[in-house]
């Protein structure tokens, strides 16, 4: 699970780079991905320390 977990966060950041640094995606989204990954992030650490 957590291994899911941390492959969906990398995932997401590198969405969220292209978005930010080559696409014209828009503001928004960009951030959106980037809390989602951070949230995934800190779950995917709280799952490994429990």
């Amino acid at each position: 699970m957590k291994t899911l977990l941390y492959t969906i966060t990398i995932l997401i950041i590198i969405i969220w780079a292209l978005g930010f640094f080559v696409y014209a995606v828009g503001s928004l989204l960009v951030h959106l991905l980037l809390i989602l990954a951070v949230v995934l992030a800190i779950v995917g650490y709280k799952i490994k320390n429990s």
